[in-house]
């Protein structure tokens, strides 16, 4: 192909290309305020969970000597980067284009400031999911093994935070956090969803949980495991209906084993037991053992008559 048959298909992609802007689709995003960027999302999650997990990535050498002046560094860039990226999210879904400045800083400001305040507990309650998968997996032999190698501790890692930036009604940032352990993990977890202390999520790849889920304290789920909805309900106009809860309710030290389906806004009793495969609309009764039947399994000899 010369260079100039291929200027020629370049302009006709281009041309084709921009007539499919459509001015009021939200699949572009032209002449609006910036976004904030996924990049800066990530780098600032890798900050706090080295403060909350200080020297797990082994980046950093930590000592109980440089402790202050490695946490301290860690927290001030986090919060700068985070600053910048909460008041683009505020910014951009703000409905008020003559909106004044200082309304958005301030929301950030006080978003900044909830965030931080409430790390020590986040630690807190992390400590107990970390205790949690010690004792509920025979495969781990630390703590710290732990936080470095279990893709279900990082996910609820980065939830903890999440979840702390969307009952703040934060715009995308939550979600964006939430996607990230998602491609990370394979785990996915949405920001509203409220989590109780001691969660262990073993293995992980597939899990679901909705936005509604409400999880006990104390409880282990299995890899496939699905906390969802059922079909969504419209409005007369054909709108879904948003803002009910949709998403189960687990109970305290409820087991869920491997590629279970518990669906809609249903109630798991404490100490019940959901096997395997199993697919459930309706509430259980606590200390309930729900199971599939056994299936036929067949054997034939492969060798040769």
């Amino acid at each position: 192909m010369t260079i100039a048959s291929g200027g020629g298909k370049t302009a006709e992609y281009l041309k084709g290309i921009i007539e499919s802007y459509d001015e009021t689709s939200g699949t572009n995003f032209i002449d609006v305020k910036p976004l904030p960027n996924k990049k800066s999302i990530s780098s600032i999650l890798e900050h706090l969970i080295e403060i909350l997990f200080p020297g797990y990535s082994g980046k950093r050498e930590v000592t109980r000597e440089n402790l202050p002046y490695v946490i301290g560094e860690l927290i001030t860039q986090a919060k700068r980067d985070l600053e910048h990226q909460v008041l683009l999210a505020y910014q951009h879904e703000c409905p008020l284009t003559e909106c004044p400045k200082a309304v958005c800083e301030e929301l950030t400001q006080q978003a900044i400031e909830t965030l931080f305040s409430q790390l020590p507990e986040i630690r807190s309650i992390l400590k107990t999911d970390v205790h949690a998968a010690l004792e509920g997996d025979p495969a781990a032999r630390s703590e710290e093994e732990v936080v470095i190698c279990y893709p279900g501790l990082r996910a609820l890692a980065i939830h903890r935070i999440s979840h702390v930036l969307h009952s703040l009604s934060i715009p995308l940032i939550p979600r964006m956090m939430n996607e990230i352990a998602h491609s990370e993990t394979g785990i996915d977890i949405h920001p509203g969803a409220v989590i109780g202390e001691g969660f262990f999520i073993d293995h992980g790849t597939g899990v679901v949980i909705g936005e509604t889920t409400v999880i006990g304290r104390d409880v282990k789920i299995y890899q496939g495991v699905t906390l969802g909805a059922l079909s969504f309900p419209k409005d007369s106009c054909g709108n879904l209906v948003k803002g009910k809860k949709r998403h189960p309710t687990i109970g305290d030290r409820v087991t869920i084993y491997a590629h279970a389906s518990i669906l809609g806004d249903i109630t798991i009793g404490a100490d019940a037991l959901i096997g395997s495969n199993v697919w459930l609309k309706e509430d259980v009764p606590e200390k309930t053992l729900v199971s599939m039947d056994a299936p036929s399994v067949i054997y034939r000899s492969l060798k040769k008559h």
